[in-house]
């Protein structure tokens, strides 16, 4: 377990060992990027390992999604087949956490991609993650809500059913056991 927002050397050696293997075994989600220049991004970044970190620890499979040629960074998103794991049964927000008189969820979306030091997915970025695969073929993932459905005490998710991209909206206190959220972290 992480101390703080540190690794250790074994997770860190372990972590990077994962996501080379991952991104060797996905190439076709980042033509034209060496792992060499993501692994020296990586090393120079601690702190964004941590997230890497507790991006996998939640079962979410992060994988380099984008380079930015104007900014020299990269992206990592969730790209798990199916929801992560350990970021399912859980409302929208904190406000609708509170909200809830009984049967309250553990935790929040936005919640936990806070402390986990991440960003939700919007709806356009989750539309392009499923132009690399096919995810959320029997889960759902909530996606960052417009303040003005959200101010309504809405919330919106997305899945791909039928080989269609379909956002829907909900309760923000709402959870359901195949519902979670997808992260993202620039580098």
């Amino acid at each position: 377990m992480a101390i703080g927002k540190t690794l250790t050397t074994a997770q860190n050696e372990q972590l990077l060992s994962t996501l080379k293997a991952r991104f060797e075994q996905h190439m076709e989600r980042h033509p034209n990027i060496d792992w060499e220049n993501v692994q020296a991004k990586l090393e120079a970044n601690p702190e964004k390992l941590w997230s890497l970190h507790e991006m996998e620890r939640t079962e979410g499979e992060p994988d380099v999604v984008a380079y930015h040629y104007e900014t020299d960074t990269y992206t990592f998103m969730d790209c798990s087949p199916e929801s992560p794991k350990g970021r399912r049964s859980i409302c929208y927000d904190l406000e609708a956490l509170n909200a809830r008189k009984k049967n309250k969820p553990e935790d929040s979306a936005m919640n936990m991609a806070a402390s986990m030091g991440i960003e939700i997915l919007s709806e356009v970025k989750y539309r392009s993650l499923q132009q690399l695969g096919k995810f959320d073929l029997k889960t759902s993932s909530w996606v960052l809500t417009p303040p003005e459905i959200r101010k309504l005490g809405g919330a919106i998710f997305c899945d791909r059913r039928y080989d269609t991209v379909f956002m829907y909206h909900n309760g923000a206190d709402s959870y359901y056991s195949a519902r979670g959220f997808r992260g993202a972290l620039t580098i």
